[in-house]
C-alpha cells in the first residue's frame, strides 16, 4: 500500500453544512474501502487547508478514483501528495550520483 497526504478545502456547499463534517468523515472512510483505500487519519486544520487526511491506497489509480468520487459529492476539493516513508525514500536517494 502506498501512503498519500490528502489536502482538502470546503466548497461553498461544504461550508454551509460544516457542522456535519465529522459524520461525513465517517462516511468517507467507508467509501474509501470500496476503492481499496483506507483513511488512516483525518485532521481538521487551521491555515491554508481545512482538512488533512492520511490515506493508504494500493495504487495511484485507486486513490484517483476515490478522490473523484469524493469530489463529486460537492463538499470538498482535494489535492493528493504521494508520501514516502524513510524506508521507501532510502533507495530513491541512494540512486543519486
Amino acid at each position: 500500500m502506498s501512503t498519500y497526504v490528502v489536502l482538502a478545502n470546503y466548497t461553498d456547499q461544504g461550508i454551509r453544512s460544516v457542522k456535519s463534517s465529522p459524520q461525513r468523515a465517517s462516511q468517507t472512510a467507508e467509501m474509501a474501502k470500496g476503492f481499496g483505500c483506507e483513511m488512516k487519519e483525518i485532521y481538521w486544520t487551521l491555515g491554508q487547508y481545512d482538512i488533512v487526511a492520511i490515506v493508504e491506497a494500493p495504487d495511484d489509480q485507486s486513490l484517483a478514483a476515490f478522490g473523484l468520487a469524493l469530489g463529486s459529492g460537492g463538499n470538498i476539493r482535494t489535492q493528493a501528495l504521494r508520501a514516502f516513508t524513510r524506508d521507501e525514500a532510502g533507495p530513491i536517494f541512494g540512486r543519486l550520483p
